[in-house]
This record gives structure tokens, C-alpha cells and sequence, in this order.
């Protein structure tokens, strides 16, 4: 276990440098794989605005592989189940509490899925609301009122919410407005200009976020 944390961090500060991300793939049936053109957009916008020098094709790793150690911030999303076994939750866990994050986007059907599938990575942390005065908030871009409202999908407040490891958001998970569609080009989902805007500058509040903390 020693071995493998100090392997990441020495991998995890040469990729800080780098500044690459990457989507992640999980087992389960979920399509882990939906909207394609999201981080893609968000990666353009994010080098484009707050300076990051991110490869512009993001790469996908699986929850298993020691690849995620690679990548200061992972990426997931989808409709459908997701499923950690215990070998990858574990793996998974090992990135979080050695200097990882994971964002994960709220999907129509995936909060049924997510939540416990966060539960087996972390049985005794729970999801907590982040309140408004949060950095991850307050980045490059300023967000008074906490995370933006994209997309209806139950008539219910977007909310963000986060696993906290000894202080330290870990997982930042957008509920009921599904930042990751804003991402999308513009002709999927036809959002006007302004909701992609905002969908993209929280995107990048939480890229710079995970970068610096």
C-alpha cells in the first residue's frame, strides 16, 4: 500500500504538470460513455479561459486500472447502473485519499445507481450538501448562489454535493441539473448561449479546483 501511494504521488505531480484528465470507465451496464463532446468542449474552454495547458482528447481508464493514478481529476457520467466491485472500489478509494478527485455529473437515472456505488468506495462518509461559500464556488469564475441550474429533470433544485476525506472535498457530484450535458455542442441539446456558459465556467471552477487542492 505504501508503495503504491508513493508511486502516485510521484505520478500525480508529474501529471499535475501535464495537466491531462480522463473519463471514467465502470462496469454495470451504465453507459459511462454518454455525452462525448463534453469534456472535450469543457477542456477547450477551460485552456482557453483560466490558461490550463490540457491535451485537448481526454483518455478513458477503467476503475480497476492503476491508470487513474495518473490523472488529477476523473470524469464520470451515464444513465444507467454502475457497479464497483470490491477490488475497484478499493482502487478507486486509494486515488481519492492520495490526492485524486472525481467529478461525477447527474445523468437522468444515474443518482439511483451512484449513490451506492459511492457507499461501497467510502462505507462511512456521506454525501453532503456544499454551501454556496465553498471554494470550489468561488474559483476564476464566482458562483454566489452554489452550482447552476442546466437541465430540468424533476422539477427539483440543482444541487452539489461531496465526499470529504479529513477535510478535503474528493467527490464532487452535481445533482438535478446535469452540468456534463451543458458541455455538449451546442446543436444536442439546442441550450442557449448563456446556460452553456455557465455550465462550462462551473466546469472549470471544478478542473482549477482540482488542480490547486
Amino acid at each position: 500500500m505504501k508503495q503504491i501511494i508513493v508511486l502516485f504521488t510521484l505520478s500525480f505531480f508529474f501529471q499535475m504538470n501535464a495537466q491531462d484528465v480522463a473519463i471514467l470507465k465502470y462496469n454495470g451496464g451504465g453507459d459511462w460513455y454518454a455525452n462525448p463532446t463534453a469534456i472535450p468542449n469543457l477542456v477547450a474552454f477551460t485552456n482557453a479561459t483560466i490558461k490550463t495547458n490540457i491535451s485537448k482528447n481526454p483518455q478513458t481508464v477503467s476503475v480497476e486500472s492503476e491508470d487513474i493514478f495518473n490523472f488529477p481529476i476523473l470524469f464520470l457520467t451515464g444513465h444507467g447502473n454502475v457497479l464497483f466491485s470490491d477490488e475497484e472500489a478499493t482502487n478507486l478509494k486509494n486515488y481519492l485519499i492520495s490526492g485524486g478527485f472525481l467529478h461525477v455529473s447527474d445523468n437522468y437515472g444515474l443518482d439511483k445507481f451512484i449513490r451506492p456505488a459511492l457507499k461501497n468506495v467510502f462505507p462511512t462518509l456521506e454525501l453532503q450538501e456544499i454551501p454556496s461559500n465553498h471554494p470550489i464556488y468561488n474559483q476564476t469564475f464566482k458562483f454566489p448562489n452554489g452550482i447552476p441550474k442546466i437541465h430540468e429533470h424533476d422539477k427539483k433544485p440543482a444541487q452539489g454535493f461531496g465526499l470529504f476525506y479529513e477535510g478535503r472535498l474528493i467527490v464532487f457530484y452535481d445533482y438535478e441539473t446535469d452540468l456534463s450535458d451543458g458541455w455538449e455542442d451546442e446543436i444536442i441539446h439546442n441550450n442557449p448561449k448563456e446556460v452553456r456558459e455557465k455550465a462550462l465556467k462551473m466546469g472549470a471552477n471544478i478542473i482549477e479546483y482540482a488542480f490547486t487542492n
